[in-house]
Protein backbone atom coordinates (compact mmCIF):
# COMPACT_ATOMS: atom_id res chain seq x y z
CA UNK A 1 0.00 0.00 0.00
CA UNK A 2 1.31 3.57 -1.11
CA UNK A 3 1.16 5.74 1.97
CA UNK A 4 -1.39 8.73 1.33
CA UNK A 5 -1.36 12.13 2.60
CA UNK A 6 -3.26 13.24 5.89
CA UNK A 7 -4.40 16.48 4.36
CA UNK A 8 -6.39 15.70 1.25
CA UNK A 9 -6.69 19.34 -0.41
CA UNK A 10 -9.51 20.08 -2.49
CA UNK A 11 -12.79 20.35 -3.04
CA UNK A 12 -15.05 17.48 -2.34
CA UNK A 13 -18.41 16.18 -2.57
CA UNK A 14 -18.64 14.39 0.98
CA UNK A 15 -20.89 13.34 4.17
CA UNK A 16 -20.44 14.87 7.29
CA UNK A 17 -18.90 11.76 9.35
CA UNK A 18 -16.23 11.09 6.81
CA UNK A 19 -15.35 14.76 6.62
CA UNK A 20 -15.21 14.60 10.84
CA UNK A 21 -12.25 11.90 10.31
CA UNK A 22 -10.51 13.80 7.28
CA UNK A 23 -10.64 16.29 9.68
CA UNK A 24 -8.81 14.17 12.68
CA UNK A 25 -6.28 13.23 10.04
CA UNK A 26 -5.47 17.05 8.95
CA UNK A 27 -5.06 17.52 12.68
CA UNK A 28 -2.83 14.78 13.23
CA UNK A 29 -4.60 12.26 14.76
CA UNK A 30 -2.89 8.62 14.14
CA UNK A 31 -5.35 6.66 16.44
CA UNK A 32 -8.59 5.42 16.62
CA UNK A 33 -10.03 3.06 19.13
CA UNK A 34 -13.90 2.66 18.36
CA UNK A 35 -16.97 0.15 18.12
CA UNK A 36 -19.06 0.77 15.02
CA UNK A 37 -21.99 2.37 16.21
CA UNK A 38 -24.99 4.13 13.87
CA UNK A 39 -24.98 7.11 13.09
CA UNK A 40 -21.46 7.23 13.21
CA UNK A 41 -19.98 4.47 11.53
CA UNK A 42 -19.05 6.26 8.47
CA UNK A 43 -16.03 7.82 10.81
CA UNK A 44 -14.69 4.70 12.01
CA UNK A 45 -14.61 3.40 8.43
CA UNK A 46 -13.10 6.16 7.00
CA UNK A 47 -10.15 6.02 9.86
CA UNK A 48 -9.99 2.43 9.07
CA UNK A 49 -9.18 3.20 6.01
CA UNK A 50 -7.03 5.92 5.56
CA UNK A 51 -5.12 5.57 9.02
CA UNK A 52 -2.87 2.61 7.24
CA UNK A 53 -2.27 5.17 4.62
CA UNK A 54 -0.60 7.95 7.10
CA UNK A 55 1.47 5.40 9.54
CA UNK A 56 -1.84 5.35 11.99
CA UNK A 57 -3.42 2.73 13.99
CA UNK A 58 -7.14 1.77 14.10
CA UNK A 59 -8.11 -0.85 16.69
CA UNK A 60 -11.75 -2.11 17.21
CA UNK A 61 -12.58 -2.48 20.09
CA UNK A 62 -15.06 -4.93 22.27
CA UNK A 63 -17.23 -2.49 22.97
CA UNK A 64 -17.60 1.41 23.81
CA UNK A 65 -15.86 0.77 27.65
CA UNK A 66 -12.81 -0.16 25.75
CA UNK A 67 -12.57 1.91 22.87
CA UNK A 68 -12.43 4.85 24.98
CA UNK A 69 -10.17 3.00 27.59
CA UNK A 70 -7.69 2.75 24.46
CA UNK A 71 -7.64 6.00 23.40
CA UNK A 72 -6.84 7.32 26.87
CA UNK A 73 -3.85 5.11 26.53
CA UNK A 74 -3.06 5.95 23.41
CA UNK A 75 -2.60 9.59 24.35
CA UNK A 76 -0.45 8.63 26.67
CA UNK A 77 1.70 6.71 24.28
CA UNK A 78 1.88 10.11 22.71
CA UNK A 79 -0.59 9.75 20.34
CA UNK A 80 -3.61 12.65 19.50
CA UNK A 81 -6.26 9.66 19.42
CA UNK A 82 -10.50 9.90 19.14
CA UNK A 83 -12.82 7.81 18.83
CA UNK A 84 -16.57 8.14 16.98
CA UNK A 85 -20.24 6.93 19.00
CA UNK A 86 -23.75 8.03 19.08
CA UNK A 87 -26.28 7.62 22.29
CA UNK A 88 -25.84 4.52 23.78
CA UNK A 89 -22.00 4.22 23.29
CA UNK A 90 -21.81 7.70 24.72
CA UNK A 91 -23.48 6.52 28.10
CA UNK A 92 -20.83 3.62 27.87
CA UNK A 93 -17.78 6.22 27.70
CA UNK A 94 -18.94 8.79 30.68
CA UNK A 95 -16.74 6.32 33.40
CA UNK A 96 -13.44 6.81 31.53
CA UNK A 97 -14.60 10.17 29.81
CA UNK A 98 -14.08 11.39 33.56
CA UNK A 99 -11.11 9.39 34.09
CA UNK A 100 -10.03 11.72 31.18
CA UNK A 101 -10.98 14.94 32.86
CA UNK A 102 -9.19 13.72 36.09
CA UNK A 103 -5.70 12.68 34.38
CA UNK A 104 -5.96 15.53 32.00
CA UNK A 105 -5.81 13.49 28.91
CA UNK A 106 -6.25 14.93 25.62
CA UNK A 107 -8.86 13.11 23.53
CA UNK A 108 -11.71 14.00 20.98
CA UNK A 109 -14.70 11.78 21.32
CA UNK A 110 -17.58 12.64 18.24
CA UNK A 111 -20.99 11.68 19.13
CA UNK A 112 -23.60 11.35 16.17
CA UNK A 113 -26.63 11.92 18.34
CA UNK A 114 -29.90 9.43 17.33
CA UNK A 115 -32.98 9.12 18.75
CA UNK A 116 -33.39 7.64 22.62
CA UNK A 117 -33.24 6.99 25.22
CA UNK A 118 -31.64 3.15 25.05
CA UNK A 119 -31.70 1.67 21.57
CA UNK A 120 -34.40 4.31 20.58
CA UNK A 121 -33.69 5.25 16.90
CA UNK A 122 -30.21 4.14 15.61
CA UNK A 123 -30.86 5.54 12.11
CA UNK A 124 -32.60 8.58 12.93
CA UNK A 125 -31.89 12.17 14.15
CA UNK A 126 -32.32 13.59 17.47
CA UNK A 127 -30.13 16.03 19.68
CA UNK A 128 -30.43 14.32 23.57
CA UNK A 129 -27.02 14.04 24.88
CA UNK A 130 -26.11 17.46 25.09
CA UNK A 131 -26.91 17.63 28.86
CA UNK A 132 -25.14 14.39 29.40
CA UNK A 133 -22.09 15.89 27.28
CA UNK A 134 -21.69 18.30 30.35
CA UNK A 135 -22.57 16.47 33.02
CA UNK A 136 -22.53 12.63 32.08
CA UNK A 137 -19.46 12.13 34.47
CA UNK A 138 -19.73 12.18 38.08
CA UNK A 139 -18.08 15.07 40.42
CA UNK A 140 -17.00 18.62 39.61
CA UNK A 141 -15.67 19.48 36.39
CA UNK A 142 -15.88 21.50 33.17
CA UNK A 143 -15.90 19.82 29.55
CA UNK A 144 -15.34 21.86 26.10
CA UNK A 145 -18.26 20.49 23.21
CA UNK A 146 -18.67 22.00 19.63
CA UNK A 147 -21.35 21.92 17.50
CA UNK A 148 -21.36 21.57 13.95
CA UNK A 149 -24.07 22.36 11.38
CA UNK A 150 -22.94 21.47 8.12
CA UNK A 151 -20.57 19.45 6.36
CA UNK A 152 -17.37 22.15 6.07
CA UNK A 153 -18.08 22.40 10.13
CA UNK A 154 -17.75 18.78 10.74
CA UNK A 155 -14.25 18.84 9.29
CA UNK A 156 -13.47 22.19 10.48
CA UNK A 157 -14.53 21.33 14.26
CA UNK A 158 -12.93 18.65 14.48
CA UNK A 159 -9.57 20.20 13.59
CA UNK A 160 -10.44 22.94 16.37
CA UNK A 161 -11.37 20.06 18.78
CA UNK A 162 -7.99 18.50 18.88
CA UNK A 163 -6.42 21.82 19.30
CA UNK A 164 -8.87 22.66 22.14
CA UNK A 165 -8.22 19.31 23.35
CA UNK A 166 -4.39 19.70 23.48
CA UNK A 167 -4.02 23.11 24.56
CA UNK A 168 -6.46 22.64 27.55
CA UNK A 169 -5.65 18.97 28.44
CA UNK A 170 -8.81 17.18 28.10
CA UNK A 171 -11.40 15.23 26.41
CA UNK A 172 -13.30 17.42 23.74
CA UNK A 173 -16.33 16.48 22.40
CA UNK A 174 -17.57 16.91 18.53
CA UNK A 175 -21.98 17.08 19.59
CA UNK A 176 -22.95 16.32 15.62
CA UNK A 177 -26.30 14.44 14.81
CA UNK A 178 -27.21 11.91 12.56
CA UNK A 179 -28.32 14.47 9.95
CA UNK A 180 -25.50 16.23 10.31
CA UNK A 181 -23.43 13.14 9.87
CA UNK A 182 -25.46 11.84 7.12
CA UNK A 183 -25.52 14.73 5.04
CA UNK A 184 -23.71 15.25 1.94
CA UNK A 185 -22.75 18.41 0.86
CA UNK A 186 -19.06 20.22 -0.66
CA UNK A 187 -16.31 20.67 1.62
CA UNK A 188 -13.02 22.66 1.03
CA UNK A 189 -10.11 21.22 2.36
CA UNK A 190 -7.65 24.29 2.68
CA UNK A 191 -3.58 23.22 2.32
CA UNK A 192 -1.87 21.63 4.87
CA UNK A 193 -0.01 25.17 5.99
CA UNK A 194 -3.53 26.69 6.31
CA UNK A 195 -4.63 24.89 8.66
CA UNK A 196 -3.95 26.09 12.16
CA UNK A 197 -2.90 22.83 13.74
CA UNK A 198 -1.40 22.90 17.86
CA UNK A 199 0.79 20.27 19.26
CA UNK A 200 1.36 18.42 22.58
CA UNK A 201 3.47 20.87 25.24
CA UNK A 202 5.93 18.42 26.61
CA UNK A 203 8.09 18.63 29.80
CA UNK A 204 11.36 20.53 29.85
CA UNK A 205 12.52 20.01 33.19
CA UNK A 206 14.51 16.57 33.34
CA UNK A 207 12.77 14.10 34.82
CA UNK A 208 13.72 14.73 38.39
CA UNK A 209 12.53 17.76 38.80
CA UNK A 210 9.22 17.30 36.61
CA UNK A 211 5.74 17.46 38.49
CA UNK A 212 2.43 16.10 37.01
CA UNK A 213 1.22 20.05 37.65
CA UNK A 214 2.53 22.70 39.85
CA UNK A 215 0.80 24.27 42.84
CA UNK A 216 1.28 27.65 41.84
CA UNK A 217 2.22 27.11 38.18
CA UNK A 218 0.42 27.01 35.05
CA UNK A 219 -3.13 25.74 34.71
CA UNK A 220 -2.34 23.87 32.32
CA UNK A 221 0.56 21.76 32.83
CA UNK A 222 3.16 19.88 29.85
CA UNK A 223 2.21 16.51 29.36
CA UNK A 224 5.09 13.83 29.03
CA UNK A 225 3.89 10.51 27.63
CA UNK A 226 4.71 6.91 28.99
CA UNK A 227 8.32 5.54 28.35
CA UNK A 228 10.33 8.77 28.63
CA UNK A 229 11.56 7.98 32.22
CA UNK A 230 8.92 10.89 33.89
CA UNK A 231 7.58 7.54 35.87
CA UNK A 232 4.40 9.87 36.62
CA UNK A 233 1.28 8.17 38.62
CA UNK A 234 -1.15 8.41 35.96
CA UNK A 235 -4.32 7.80 38.30
CA UNK A 236 -8.10 8.49 38.81
CA UNK A 237 -7.62 9.30 42.05
CA UNK A 238 -7.27 12.70 43.44
CA UNK A 239 -3.78 13.26 43.34
CA UNK A 240 -0.70 15.43 44.58
CA UNK A 241 1.23 17.76 42.25
CA UNK A 242 3.69 14.44 41.77
CA UNK A 243 0.20 12.21 40.30
CA UNK A 244 0.57 10.48 43.84
CA UNK A 245 -2.96 9.31 44.80
CA UNK A 246 -3.90 12.39 48.21
CA UNK A 247 -6.99 11.16 50.13
CA UNK A 248 -7.68 14.35 51.38
CA UNK A 249 -10.01 17.46 50.91
CA UNK A 250 -7.13 19.67 50.64
CA UNK A 251 -5.80 18.23 47.87
CA UNK A 252 -9.20 17.52 46.18
CA UNK A 253 -9.90 21.26 46.51
CA UNK A 254 -6.20 22.43 44.93
CA UNK A 255 -6.64 19.80 41.86
CA UNK A 256 -10.30 19.97 41.18
CA UNK A 257 -10.25 24.21 41.41
CA UNK A 258 -7.08 24.14 38.48
CA UNK A 259 -9.04 21.08 36.54
CA UNK A 260 -12.53 23.74 36.77
CA UNK A 261 -10.57 26.87 36.35
CA UNK A 262 -8.53 25.75 33.07
CA UNK A 263 -11.50 26.06 31.21
CA UNK A 264 -13.76 28.60 33.13
CA UNK A 265 -10.62 31.15 32.75
CA UNK A 266 -9.91 30.55 29.42
CA UNK A 267 -13.60 30.73 28.20
CA UNK A 268 -12.55 33.75 25.82
CA UNK A 269 -10.70 31.94 23.74
CA UNK A 270 -12.71 28.47 23.77
CA UNK A 271 -16.14 30.22 22.67
CA UNK A 272 -17.48 30.45 19.52
CA UNK A 273 -21.05 31.11 18.57
CA UNK A 274 -22.60 33.01 14.89
CA UNK A 275 -25.31 35.64 15.36
CA UNK A 276 -27.77 36.88 12.76
CA UNK A 277 -29.70 39.92 12.50
CA UNK A 278 -29.92 40.02 16.29
CA UNK A 279 -28.91 43.41 16.84
CA UNK A 280 -32.29 45.08 16.48
CA UNK A 281 -34.33 41.55 17.25
CA UNK A 282 -37.19 41.72 19.62
CA UNK A 283 -37.23 37.45 19.37
CA UNK A 284 -33.91 35.70 19.28
CA UNK A 285 -33.75 32.12 18.08
CA UNK A 286 -30.85 30.18 19.62
CA UNK A 287 -30.07 26.96 18.10
CA UNK A 288 -27.89 24.78 17.25
CA UNK A 289 -26.58 21.71 14.92
CA UNK A 290 -29.09 20.75 12.32
CA UNK A 291 -32.08 22.76 14.09
CA UNK A 292 -29.95 25.99 13.27
CA UNK A 293 -30.57 25.65 9.66
CA UNK A 294 -33.85 25.32 10.11
CA UNK A 295 -34.55 27.64 12.14
CA UNK A 296 -32.33 30.20 10.11
CA UNK A 297 -35.25 29.46 7.33
CA UNK A 298 -37.82 30.72 10.01
CA UNK A 299 -35.90 33.81 10.69
CA UNK A 300 -35.34 34.88 7.61
CA UNK A 301 -39.41 34.07 6.82
CA UNK A 302 -40.14 36.10 9.84
CA UNK A 303 -37.93 39.15 8.54
CA UNK A 304 -39.91 38.83 5.59
CA UNK A 305 -43.46 39.03 7.60
CA UNK A 306 -42.05 42.62 9.52
CA UNK A 307 -40.97 40.65 12.53
CA UNK A 308 -37.51 41.29 14.31
CA UNK A 309 -36.32 37.97 14.51
CA UNK A 310 -32.50 36.97 14.77
CA UNK A 311 -30.52 33.68 15.12
CA UNK A 312 -27.91 33.22 17.49
CA UNK A 313 -26.32 29.45 16.80
CA UNK A 314 -24.48 27.68 19.39
CA UNK A 315 -20.63 26.24 17.56
CA UNK A 316 -19.01 26.23 21.25
CA UNK A 317 -22.37 24.24 23.51
CA UNK A 318 -19.62 23.62 26.37
CA UNK A 319 -18.83 26.35 27.96
CA UNK A 320 -21.87 27.81 27.04
CA UNK A 321 -21.58 31.59 26.29
CA UNK A 322 -23.78 32.94 29.38
CA UNK A 323 -22.53 36.31 29.14
CA UNK A 324 -23.44 36.93 25.59
CA UNK A 325 -26.60 35.87 26.98
CA UNK A 326 -27.47 37.32 29.28
CA UNK A 327 -26.31 40.68 27.34
CA UNK A 328 -28.70 40.23 25.11
CA UNK A 329 -31.28 39.88 27.71
CA UNK A 330 -30.74 42.94 29.00
CA UNK A 331 -31.22 44.50 25.69
CA UNK A 332 -34.85 43.34 26.20
CA UNK A 333 -34.83 40.53 23.60
CA UNK A 334 -37.02 36.98 24.44
CA UNK A 335 -35.67 33.79 23.16
CA UNK A 336 -36.88 30.62 21.38
CA UNK A 337 -35.05 27.59 21.98
CA UNK A 338 -35.84 24.56 18.97
CA UNK A 339 -34.12 20.91 20.11
CA UNK A 340 -34.44 17.94 18.84
CA UNK A 341 -35.19 16.77 22.80
CA UNK A 342 -37.87 17.98 25.17
CA UNK A 343 -35.38 20.57 26.47
CA UNK A 344 -32.00 20.54 27.72
CA UNK A 345 -30.02 23.86 26.03
CA UNK A 346 -33.09 25.53 26.68
CA UNK A 347 -32.77 25.31 30.70
CA UNK A 348 -29.42 26.82 30.26
CA UNK A 349 -30.65 29.74 28.64
CA UNK A 350 -33.18 29.72 31.10
CA UNK A 351 -30.78 29.83 33.72
CA UNK A 352 -28.58 32.91 32.29
CA UNK A 353 -31.18 35.19 31.58
CA UNK A 354 -33.72 34.53 34.72
CA UNK A 355 -37.27 34.72 34.92
CA UNK A 356 -38.01 37.78 33.51
CA UNK A 357 -37.17 37.08 30.23
CA UNK A 358 -39.36 34.40 28.16
CA UNK A 359 -37.92 31.85 26.90
CA UNK A 360 -39.97 29.63 24.85
CA UNK A 361 -39.06 25.66 24.14
CA UNK A 362 -40.15 24.58 20.55
CA UNK A 363 -39.77 20.49 21.74
CA UNK A 364 -38.99 17.59 19.38
CA UNK A 365 -38.94 14.17 20.30
CA UNK A 366 -36.13 13.39 17.23
CA UNK A 367 -36.63 10.76 14.41
CA UNK A 368 -36.76 13.73 12.36
CA UNK A 369 -36.07 17.58 11.91
CA UNK A 370 -38.76 20.85 12.92
CA UNK A 371 -40.41 21.86 10.08
CA UNK A 372 -39.71 25.75 9.76
CA UNK A 373 -43.28 26.46 10.38
CA UNK A 374 -43.30 25.75 13.64
CA UNK A 375 -40.06 27.82 15.18
CA UNK A 376 -41.77 31.02 13.09
CA UNK A 377 -45.43 30.37 14.79
CA UNK A 378 -43.19 30.44 18.22
CA UNK A 379 -41.65 33.56 17.01
CA UNK A 380 -45.19 35.34 15.83
CA UNK A 381 -46.57 34.20 19.32
CA UNK A 382 -43.77 35.76 21.46
CA UNK A 383 -44.23 39.02 19.43
CA UNK A 384 -47.92 38.76 19.69
CA UNK A 385 -48.38 38.27 22.91
CA UNK A 386 -45.47 40.54 24.20
CA UNK A 387 -47.74 43.60 22.62
CA UNK A 388 -44.63 44.86 20.56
Amino acid sequence: MSKGKAVLTGEYFMMGDVACAEGALAAGCCFFGGYPITPSTETAERMAARLPQVGGYYVQMEDELGSIAAVLGASWGGLKAMTATSGPGFSLMMENIGLGIMTETPCVIVNVQRGGPSTGLPTMVAQGDMMQARWGSHGPYEIIALCPWSVQECFDLTVRAFNLSERYRLPTLVMADAEVGHMIEKLVIPPEEEIEIRERERPTLPPGEFRTYQVDGKLVPPMPEIGQGYNVAVTGLTHDERGYPDMSAEAQAVLIERIVAKIRDNADDILDWKERDVDDADVVVLAYGITARVASHAVTTARAEGLKAGLFRLITAWPFPEERVRELARQGKRFVVPELNYGQMSREVERCVGIDTPVVLVPHAGGEIHESTEILEAIQDLVIGSNW
